[in-house]
């Protein structure tokens, strides 16, 4: 006690030595292999038992499942090699609440703005790209100091992942729904094809478009539309158009190259009535090529960005 303190006074208390704040939890390296591992390990129980059980309250548990999976081990990979700089809950925001974002966008636009018409995919492309760049701009909007091809690549890539996530799980549902009941088998095809594809589809658009976007970006945090900006958007939107619109295409070619006409029902009927198997053969070859081109070009102009930034080759 000190000369100066009163009997039964409460002791003044010495701060100690102050502790630094703890950080962010970390992923661990190799997360994505796990993460794909046993989330396709529960896809595949999910599916067996409600096959055994034809319980339907685990449609949601299946299609949720069957719909992250791919996209979520991409974001986790693409995290893991080139974004860890950017931090997790960046990350996180990107793919929640941008690909969201974009997909209530999307929906309302093309809702009162697209018809049924031979060139509704090409408006279909410029909307849902538009929608994710600009879901992108909104969750990075006071993030000024985030900006390069690099950060691009990744956020953008997250934001249509995000995207593509909620999309497959609607299509899911959409498939599951028929008039005779649930349809299990066409509820796992669309998972396995959307699951395949969701690489070469909303993910890397977004991410070519996202990086231009942010290598364009300005100190202060505003984004500007330069004329590579503006080509680069319309450049993937083509690319989301001809994507979807392969189908069409592939019917436009085989009718064209085997003489059978250019009948505008058969476009209505989505295939070629009493086919040959020529004509089944063509269409397959086309139908599958043309997906696969677009991806190829998208693969090579994305690797092209990537190339011209170095710290892509420097990340943690």
């Amino acid at each position: 006690m000190t000369q100066n303190q009163q009997p039964g006074a409460p002791r003044a208390r010495i701060p100690g030595p102050q502790q630094p704040p703890l950080p962010y939890p970390q992923i661990r390296a190799g997360l994505w292999r796990h993460c794909l591992a046993i989330g396709l390990a529960f896809w595949a129980l999910t599916a067996v038992v409600t096959y055994a059980t034809k319980n339907t309250t685990l449609l949601p548990t299946l299609i949720l499942l069957g719909s992250f999976l791919a996209p979520v081990t991409f974001v986790l990979w693409a995290y893991e090699r080139h974004g860890r700089d950017l931090g997790a809950h960046l990350i996180l925001g990107c793919f929640l609440t941008g690909g969201t974002l974009g997909v209530l966008g999307a929906a309302v636009t093309e809702y009162y703005l697209l018809h049924p018409s031979l060139w509704m995919y090409v408006g279909v492309g410029l909307i849902e790209e538009a929608g994710k760049l600009a879901a992108l701009m909104f969750v990075l909007r006071r993030q000024t100091r985030i900006r390069g091809l690099r950060a691009g690549l990744v956020l953008g890539a997250t934001v249509g992942f995000g995207f593509a996530a909620l999309e497959s799980a609607g299509y899911a549902f959409n498939a599951a729904v028929s008039l005779r009941g649930v349809d299990l088998r066409a509820l796992l095809e669309t998972e396995i094809l959307r699951g395949v594809l969701a690489p070469f589809g909303h993910g890397l658009w977004t991410a070519i478009a996202g990086a231009v976007l942010l290598a364009y970006r300005r100190p202060n945090g505003r984004f500007e539309f330069t004329s590579p900006v503006l080509g680069t958007y319309l450049g993937v939107s083509l690319s989301h158009a001809l994507w979807d619109s392969t189908h069409g295409i592939a019917l436009w070619l085989v009718a064209r190259l085997t003489g059978s006409g250019l009948d505008r029902s058969l476009f209505g009927q989505g295939y070629l009535p009493q086919s040959t198997d020529e004509q089944k053969h063509l269409f397959t070859l086309f139908s599958v090529g043309g997906p696969v081109l677009v991806s190829l070009s998208g693969i090579a102009w994305m690797h092209a960005l990537a190339r011209r930034d170095t710290s892509w080759r420097n990340t943690p």
